[in-house]
């Protein structure tokens, strides 16, 4: 047991780290009054919305506590319960430390592009650093405490189950304000982005934290601390094939301690590479963790476990991750020969545009799927035989789990900086560099949900495997009707989530259109700048929104498999489980991927200088369709496999 001191005082670590450079950022003074006063507006809706979202989810956590006491004892509702909590506080912390970045990023820009990159990269760290740091030392002191991993079991429920909550919450939020300013600031007044004339402009800054920020930080804490959990479970089985020592238990947590501190070390590597653009110095810091978490690795199999299989699954893992990344570049980036087709097509018109990105984005997950399969095959075979392998290849894939939450904040907080500029009339030079840095983000953004996926893919083999093994079931007769039907519903399910989301981002988006218009009817001197929009009543529409239609898809994502798993077994639920997470790992690569393409391509358009053209609406109305694909529904489905697969471990013990 002594050895959890290693991941403890590592996760201390990060969190000492994270806490440091958000004291820095809370010590910054503010020099412009103007970019000041914007920020304000912003830090106020994100207080708002979170502080409801919190409440929210709070208010249903005491119920489903109960049932999971009733159900499976007092430890694992106290788990349950604890994960929900460590999840919205860690996503907090690195809220506070985001907002705040916000500004001092757009304020650093009037000074240095590379000040102003070196800010929204620490600023986003703090949540990158606060993920790893929190969830490392609960699941360490927590299996200190029960000597068992079953009972973590709830812990990676409640982070799973808060996740959903916020991401699909979160994704509603910022992305119908982010349409509804699009659809009449840009196509209909034709008037630049983060124009402070439109009243939908703060509430979709606002979004850009709680969306992006917030929610992709819970996305990523559940994904890091359900990981471990499956992790720890194989690792305790092994114990019982006598291949392994007993200081194979500890393998999945020292591990994950590996990645935490090679990602610190690659985050503050960046600033070695000051003389690189920022792209290359993601690139190069990515390096630097990459080669650190591989050293680690080898050393860790080789003297913990002395099996260098589990190397090589860990090895694979971050193969298939820099894969994944490199093909999520080549579909969605800005660089890549589908995105300048798509945008070559909105010469053409809207329909052009979208035919193109969605033929694009269908065909983008197959090479992520191949490696995935490819990887834990590979290991599974070299291994002879050990699910141990699988661990390996999983947590190899969200190894650098703090580098990469880092470079997905700075995403939000550029683009928030940017706004925080146009809004405050910063020289045209600042914003353009700033919107350059926001180009790089938007890229990383949609890196970051590859890994996510890619991640919950390969966790889906490790679920099935422990599922299979607690409930005793080695096969599945699918020649059996009954078997074959679970097996579809499974799949419709992702179909439904994703129909929910996307319905409930144009329910919201469709209103936030009518308030938008009507103060510009209204409000007589709103374009010549002498009347003040509400940007309170947008902010307003988008949470009361977000918080309601949050729920039903939540909802839908824990009854169906416990009424299945409770109602007909545990091979009705085995089906049901394989089905939808088959389902979720097509779909949520494809909205990615397909969404981020429609973005990147209208900002190549902006950037040869066509704003305001026909082409640039067309790609903006392809934008909008695209914003509820891979920011609402993709990381929705990516929460949604890992909350079904934990939703089926925390039934397994009582319906074996």
């Amino acid at each position: 047991m002594l050895l959890l001191l290693v991941p403890i005082i590592s996760g201390l670590l990060s969190i000492s780290v994270a806490i440091y450079l958000f004291l820095n950022l809370k010590k910054a003074n503010p020099r412009y009054a103007n970019m000041a006063e914007i920020a304000g507006y912003i830090a106020l809706g994100v207080r708002i919305y979170l502080s409801r979202q919190f409440r929210t989810i709070l208010l249903i956590t005491p119920f489903l506590a109960i049932a999971i006491y009733v159900a499976l004892g007092p430890w694992v509702a106290l788990t349950f319960a604890l994960g929900v909590l460590t999840s919205l506080s860690t996503g907090f912390l690195g809220m506070n430390a985001a907002v705040r970045a916000n500004l001092k990023t757009a304020e650093d820009a009037t000074d240095s592009p590379v000040r102003a990159f070196h800010s929204a990269v620490f600023g986003g760290s703090v949540m990158g650093f606060s993920i790893i740091g929190f969830s490392i030392v609960m699941l360490a002191v927590l299996y200190f405490i029960f000597k068992a991993p079953e009972p973590l079991v709830g812990f990676g429920f409640g982070a799973s189950l808060a996740a959903l909550f916020a991401q699909i919450g979160g994704g509603i939020f910022t992305k119908s304000a982010d349409i509804g300013a699009d659809l009449v600031g840009k196509v209909e007044k034709n008037i630049p982005e983060d124009d402070p004339r439109n009243a939908a402009v703060i509430a979709d800054l606002v979004g850009d934290n709680v969306g992006d920020c917030a929610g992709r930080g819970s996305d990523l804490f559940e994904s890091f601390s359900d990981d471990i959990i499956t992790g720890t479970i194989v690792a305790v089985a092994a114990l019982s094939l006598g291949r392994y020592g007993p200081l194979v238990v500890f393998f999945p947590l020292l591990l994950q301690s590996v990645g935490l501190l090679s990602s610190i070390v690659g985050v503050f590597s960046i600033k070695w590479f000051k003389s690189s653009k920022p792209e290359m110095a993601f690139n190069l810091g990515m390096m630097t963790t990459t080669g650190l978490a591989t050293l680690g690795s080898f050393l860790l199999a080789k003297y913990l476990v002395n099996d260098l299989s589990l190397f090589l699954g860990t090895f694979l893992g971050i193969v298939v991750m820099l894969v994944v990344a490199f093909f999520t570049r080549y579909y969605a980036g800005m660089g890549g020969k589908p995105v300048k087709n798509i945008a070559e097509a909105s010469k053409r018109g809207a329909a052009l545009n979208l035919i193109t990105g969605l033929a694009y984005g269908l065909q983008s997950p197959l090479i992520s799927i191949v490696m995935i399969v490819a990887a834990v095959s590979v290991a599974f075979v070299v291994s002879r035989g050990s699910l141990l392998a699988i661990v390996a290849v999983n947590i190899g894939t969200d190894l650098l789990i703090g580098y990469i939450m880092t470079a997905d904040a700075f995403g939000p907080i550029t683009d928030n900086a940017a706004g925080i500029a146009a809004m405050s009339g910063a020289g045209g030079k600042v914003v353009r560099s700033l919107s350059s840095l926001d180009a790089v983000g938007n890229t990383m953004k949609a890196t970051t949900k590859a890994y996510a996926m890619s991640s919950g893919t390969v966790t889906s083999f490790v679920l099935f495997t422990t599922f299979f093994g607690i409930v005793g079931l080695r096969t599945l007769d699918i020649s059996k009707p009954f078997a074959v039907a679970f097996l579809f519903l499974g799949i419709a399910l992702p179909y439904l989530i994703a129909s929910l989301v996307i319905g409930s981002t144009a329910k919201t988006a469709l209103q936030m259109v009518d308030e938008v218009r009507r103060q510009f009817q209204t409000l007589k001197g709103l374009m010549e700048g002498t009347d003040k929009p509400d940007y309170a009543a947008c902010v307003d529409i988008a949470t009361k929104n977000a918080l309601r239609e949050m729920l039903l898809p939540g909802l839908i994502s824990i009854t169906v498999p416990m009424v299945v798993g409770f109602t007909f077994g545990a091979w009705a639920l085995g089906s049901l489980l394989i089905g939808a997470v088959a389902a979720a790992a097509l779909l949520g690569p494809f909205f990615n991927n397909a969404g981020t393409a429609f973005d990147n391509a209208k900002k190549i358009i902006e950037e040869v200088g066509h704003k305001g053209s026909f082409e640039h609406q067309a790609a903006v109305v392809a934008d909008t369709v695209g914003d509820s694909l891979k920011d609402v529904a993709g990381p929705a489905l990516i929460i949604f496999m890992k909350l079904i697969g934990m939703a089926a471990l925390l039934m397994a013990s009582v319906i074996h």
